[in-house]
């Protein structure tokens, strides 16, 4: 079985629209073909930008804490690393490939550009499509 960590904005498009890779992603975890692997820093970024006004229109306050629950519940939950040095362009990503790196995931899954532009990474960055492909 696969070993992923899913970048913040993947686990927000997932939420906010009922179509989609990101949606059929999540529910590809909850059916069991991929272990997903969250920090309390990726929950809390989650978390921070659902609280955002902009995104009142599409999910509510209950919406975003209940949905924070559930991966916090059903998905495996690692303690934060340190991240080394420079990763990826973005420093705000460092994170999200020292989690994946530290904890042996098998792909890190984004649609930022800074990300999916990574070559011969590892864990390979694949596009949430790229991991459905796999999994079918």
């Amino acid at each position: 079985m696969y070993r992923v960590v899913l970048n913040p904005g993947v686990l927000i498009a997932a939420l906010i629209s009922a179509k989609g890779a990101p949606r059929a992603l999540v529910r590809a975890w909850m059916d069991g073909a991929f272990e997903l692997l969250l920090s309390p820093n990726l929950l809390a970024e989650l978390a921070r930008v659902l609280a955002r006004p902009k995104f009142r229109r599409y999910v509510g306050e209950r919406e975003v804490q209940a949905y924070v629950a559930l991966l916090q519940r059903f998905a495996t939950l690692c303690a934060d690393v340190e991240s080394p040095a420079r990763l990826c362009p973005d420093p705000g990503d460092h994170y999200l490939l020292a989690l994946a790196r530290s904890y042996a995931a098998d792909f890190l899954v984004s649609g930022d550009p800074d990300l999916c532009q990574l070559k011969d990474t590892a864990p390979p960055v694949l596009t949430p499509r790229a991991l459905l492909n796999r999994l079918r």
